[in-house]
């Protein structure tokens, strides 16, 4: 039990940092931030269902893409939350408000066929690129550089895992001869 008598620094509060961005800047972009850190995470959790429920004869690739998927997702949480903190945010951090804030409808609990799992999958994709090449475009008008950069090496993975999902979700090409 924590014996700290005061909170230190708010949820939803910016201070000035050493990175010199404009407060009413640094708002904007920490409030898009949370956004991608909150998507992150409810991707993240999805994929690690899809991870232990994965079953049928392509069990082993599969089983072993989403362990590497939900881990890029997380290591994405947690350079965007620790941007947020640079940039003298909070991150959200609550189960119940990342999941209010992302953009992104996580799939439920029940267990699906492996496709339909992957069908949610890209779906959450798409809708995560969309939000962040908003945000890429955010920072980067708002001259904040380092976090459009940050934000385009997510994206580019987050397209990349989005296209491999597309290629699990193909017909079969293989005929019997």
């Amino acid at each position: 039990m924590s014996t700290q008598k005061s909170v230190r620094r708010e949820a939803g509060t910016v201070e000035q940092s050493a990175l010199r961005i404009d407060e009413e800047k640094a708002e904007q972009i920490i409030d898009a931030l949370n956004t991608d850190l909150a998507a992150s995470y409810v991707l993240y959790h999805q994929l690690k269902k899809h991870h232990w429920n994965v079953e049928g004869a392509e069990f082993l690739p599969l089983h072993e893409f989403l362990e590497e998927a939900y881990e890029v997702a997380e290591r994405a949480a947690d350079e965007q939350a620790e941007r947020v903190q640079a940039l003298g945010g909070v991150p959200i951090s609550g189960m119940s408000d990342l999941e209010a804030a992302a953009p992104v409808e996580p799939e439920g609990e029940d267990v699906y066929d492996v496709r339909t799992s992957l069908k949610h999958d890209l779906e959450m994709y798409g809708d995560i690129i969309e939000t962040m090449r908003d945000h890429v475009e955010l920072a980067e008008n708002l001259g904040d550089y380092a976090t459009a950069e940050m934000l385009r090496e997510h994206l580019v993975e987050t397209e990349e895992y989005a296209h491999h999902i597309e290629h699990y979700l193909e017909d079969d090409s293989l005929k019997d001869w």
